[in-house]
């Protein structure tokens, strides 16, 4: 069965990139105005510290754009976080010969856990935001009752020292978080699979009509998004060193941060990970740069919450600007 015209228009993938000129540009602008307050930011080993930070959620965005691409969202990153980080460090009790076990299954549980999403979301047609909001409480609650404690299990030396090395002023956790964003992009925009993440996102009935398999592309947006959290809680535990049942609570409201701010929005059918990746940035500098001005608590969330809705207008802007040309 051929597309239909309105499904055409919606196949593709200017939604990928559009409106991203704004916030690359704002990106630079926040990277001006902290290099102009700390010279030193820019210094290749300062800078690359910094975007170290953004790895977890960067890590744990790529996922959750694609799903959101779809017009769902997965609130369950947080609690698929914190398991994955618990789980690896108790698998792992400190021995290297453990690691590949401990990973193994922390990659293996994400993956449950976003196939479950997925395929509840698509054969039941449950709310996503409800969904995937009970399914945090359940990871939690299952994380909990496997540990018993709050905090667990013993990371093994050498898993952190790999990751937290460095080729040349790069650490191996950003070598990591870009190999991610770039297969990423490869798979939303040079795959079946990520054009017809839009059609689904733009119009689910018109793309089940043009023979699109919509709750396939659903089981399978949601089981990447549950994969990537999972990388996501072995960047940050590798990062920490300390594994916590509550290791990744708030996470998944800095990522939706990210995403939305980079222009997927609830909608669906347009956004994409370039622009996601853009909006990781731009938090990350922008908390950089608060803590480099020494501003208080009550302070601090002013000015990002400033810089936020500042570069959201010029998002929108820019936005228009492409639509109307």
């Amino acid at each position: 069965m051929t597309a239909t015209p309105s499904a055409r228009r919606s196949f593709p993938l200017r939604g990928a990139g559009r409106g991203t000129f704004g916030l690359w540009l704002a990106l630079l602008l926040i990277i001006a105005i902290t290099a102009w307050v700390s010279p030193n930011f820019l210094q290749p080993m300062n800078f690359f510290n910094v975007i170290r930070q953004a790895t977890v959620v960067g890590i744990a965005s790529v996922g959750v754009t694609l799903v959101m691409i779809t017009g769902g969202v997965d609130l369950s990153i947080g609690a698929v976080i914190s398991f994955a980080a618990v789980l690896a460090a108790t698998l792992m009790q400190g021995e290297v010969a453990n690691i590949p076990l401990a990973v193994s299954a922390a990659l293996l549980m994400g993956i449950i856990v976003g196939f479950a999403n997925g395929l509840l979301v698509a054969r039941w047609r449950l709310p996503p935001f409800i969904l995937t909001l009970g399914m945090a409480t359940v990871v939690l609650g299952i994380t909990q009752l496997y540990t018993c404690v709050s905090a667990a299990g013993v990371v093994a030396r050498e898993f952190r020292e790999v990751l937290n090395a460095r080729v040349g002023p790069m650490p191996v956790l950003v070598m990591v978080f870009g190999l991610i964003v770039v297969v990423g992009l490869i798979v939303q925009n040079r795959t079946n699979f990520g054009r017809r993440l839009y059609l689904v996102g733009a119009n689910p009935s018109a793309a089940r009509l043009s023979g699109v398999p919509v709750r396939r592309t659903l089981i399978l947006a949601y089981t990447i998004s549950g994969l990537t959290a999972a990388i996501a809680g072995l960047a940050l535990l590798a990062r920490s060193g300390v594994s916590s049942t509550f290791a990744g609570q708030g996470f998944e409201f800095d990522v939706l941060a990210a995403v939305i701010l980079g222009g997927t929005t609830f909608e669906g059918g347009r956004g994409g990970i370039g622009g996601t990746i853009a909006g990781v940035l731009i938090l990350t500098i922008t908390f950089s740069l608060v803590n480099i001005l020494g501003l208080d608590f009550n302070m601090e969330m002013i000015v990002k919450g400033g810089i936020i809705f500042g570069v959201a207008a010029l998002h929108v802007m820019s936005q228009r600007r492409e639509e109307g040309a």
